[in-house]
């Protein structure tokens, strides 16, 4: 590919100073397939030159998972060592900034009993709730990421030989990330514009519910949380560190009110939930709550998902992205949820980020619950946008304003 080794370090440049924006004596914390090690590294340097005080990266070996998951008992791989917890804890106390390079194989577990996956990620969950708690209150700044690995690439292209599936994956992932623009940063920056305005114009409307139709079936009335807040691209720190906690992103997101979705919702893409495909799926809710169920592929992993605690049978999550986007545009499924959600309006089972809510940052999981947040070990997207989707919203007044027309922005 021309230039490959020109867009790379775009890419790492463009990870390490808007994604997770380091700062000088600062730690970064990079969690990288074995594969993706040499982007890695070029991700370390491109910190250390910025003036990082430190990096460590976490690497992780699929064909082992498969072979761990395919011998191991269940107690076992339920068991998350102590050492484990301390090295994620300490990292986060000690103010690092975390990239996560997502990867992974859509099939990867293709056959591994669900019971199995679902008690290894609960397991997971709870150890490092901490950890995880800190980033979703952006208490560090983290970015999320992708980079082609053959696994993945002859998923998405399964018609064409393995080095071309990895060379148009690459082509693909360059472009919906603007690396392929002059100065890439600059063009992140409009972006992030255009967002936040968008983001701002919904704020201001302060819908009391949205309304979801498409011809697939979905017909969905959502409320709202109160004090519920739209965020879009940039975050900050508590330290005022701004940050892209995804890359690509396209979404404009918010809170909706646990008890206040009744309806039906389809999805429009498969979701990837840990290493297991789950398609063609449906829900039903009924004052919040998920009361039926149906999937035509990967049912038991989606049972399993539903029953890991009280608050995954609840929304957490509503984000609005147009049909008419770079994702979308590119007519490729991704099989990942980084882009999938991104090329498509998602919503979000389990845990909703506390600073969606007014205040939500300082409050303690029963005062989020309280302010008619969801709480969960679990936070998983899945895609529900189409090229036939209206979305109405609906002010505290009655008003009703044309939020989304035939899958894009009305306004």
């Amino acid at each position: 590919m021309k230039n490959f080794e020109n867009l790379l370090k775009k890419y790492a440049n463009l990870v390490v100073t808007k994604g997770v924006n380091i700062q000088k004596n600062a730690l970064l914390f990079i969690n990288s397939p074995i594969e993706c090690s040499f982007f890695a590294r070029l991700l370390a340097e491109e910190a250390f030159k910025i003036g990082a005080k430190d990096v460590h990266i976490n690497y992780s070996d699929e064909l082992f998972t498969r072979i761990k998951f395919e011998n191991a008992t269940t107690e076992t791989l339920s068991d998350v060592p102590q050492y484990e917890v301390d090295k994620y804890n300490y990292f986060v106390d000690n103010g690092a900034s975390f990239i996560s390079i997502s990867a992974s194989d859509p099939s990867l577990l293709k056959g591994i009993d669900s019971k199995k996956i679902s008690s290894f990620s609960k397991s997971r969950s709870m150890a490092l709730k901490y950890y995880s708690d800190k980033l979703t209150n952006n208490e560090n700044a983290w970015c999320v990421i992708s980079l082609p690995t053959k696994a993945w690439a002859t998923k998405v292209f399964n018609d064409v030989s393995e080095d071309e599936a990895v060379d148009k994956l690459w082509d693909a992932i360059f472009s919906v990330m603007r690396l392929k623009s002059e100065d890439p940063n600059k063009a992140w920056e409009e972006h992030c514009n255009k967002l936040d305005n968008n983001a701002k114009i919904l704020q201001n409307y302060n819908f009391k519910k949205l309304i979801f139709k498409n011809s697939l079936g979905t017909n969905l009335e959502l409320e709202l949380a109160p004090n519920h807040i739209w965020t879009a691209a940039s975050e900050f720190t508590k330290n005022s560190v701004e940050f892209i906690a995804n890359m690509p992103t396209e979404e404009i997101f918010t809170t909706p009110k646990k008890d206040g979705i009744n309806g039906i919702v389809y999805s429009t893409k498969p979701l990837n939930y840990d290493g297991v495909l789950i398609n063609n799926f449906s829900f039903t809710f009924k004052d919040g709550k998920i009361i039926d169920f149906t999937a035509e592929e990967g049912y038991d992993s989606l049972k399993e998902l539903l029953n890991t605690d009280d608050g995954s049978k609840y929304l957490g999550e509503v984000a609005l992205v147009p049909y008419d986007s770079p994702i979308s545009n590119s007519n490729i499924l991704f099989y990942n949820t980084l882009f999938d959600e991104n090329a498509s309006c998602h919503l979000a089972i389990g845990e909703a980020y506390p600073t969606c809510i007014k205040g939500g940052e300082k409050m303690s999981d029963e005062e989020l619950l309280k302010a008619s947040s969801n709480v969960s070990l679990v936070h998983e997207d899945f895609m529900i946008g189409s090229k036939d989707l209206d979305i109405l919203g609906v002010t505290h007044d009655g008003k009703e304003v044309q939020v989304f027309k035939n899958g894009n922005f009305a306004f």
